[in-house]
């Protein structure tokens, strides 16, 4: 009888030992909710700076993207152009289209935007080319032909940023009519 009650006395103090360890503590339950914490808000953190620099990336694109047409439209207009004014200021290009159209292509450095001016037409708005522009020359490479000053090309370079971030863009146009 007594190996008996010897092994009851070993199976109670097994169970009373084993139903003590098989749960959770109060305070392992606080230090897994902190770590927790701890991770979700770095996970966070890292979702928001991902985001912020998505919508940066993505202006930036636009307003290079913005430039990029306007500086085509341009080139390609310069190219065709009848004549081109060689007084312009360099913040200025003003030409006669191949469809004799009086047009001047302007930077305000005010609301620091290119616009499109027809000049023919003073009634009209101004378009505007491209927004979020620091800067705009057209520099222009004259002759002299017959004693009058004539166009050769123009080089034009712009610079635009968004959220502090700059960037710059180059162009030249030959004006073919005046090669001749």
């Amino acid at each position: 009888m007594r190996q008996t009650t010897q092994k009851t006395r070993y199976t109670i103090c097994d169970i009373r030992c084993t139903g003590h360890r098989t749960g959770f503590t109060l305070i392992e339950l606080l230090l897994a909710l902190a770590i927790t914490a701890i991770l979700l808000t770095a996970v966070a953190l890292a979702f928001n700076a991902s985001v912020i620099n998505y919508r940066e990336n993505e202006d930036i694109f636009k307003a290079i993207n913005s430039a990029r047409q306007s500086l085509f439209r341009i080139t390609s207009q310069l190219r065709t152009a009848t004549a081109v004014d060689p007084t312009a200021p360099a913040n200025e290009c003003s030409m006669i289209t191949a469809a004799g159209e009086d047009i001047t292509y302007r930077y305000d450095n005010t609301a620091h935007v290119l616009s499109l001016i027809t000049n023919d037409d003073l009634t009209d708005d101004d378009y505007v080319l491209c927004s979020n522009v620091n800067s705009v020359t057209f520099t222009k490479d004259v002759f002299v032909e017959d004693a009058v000053t004539k166009v050769k090309s123009v080089q034009i370079a712009i610079s635009v940023a968004s959220d502090g971030v700059e960037k710059k863009l180059a162009a030249a146009a030959v004006v073919r009519r005046n090669l001749d």
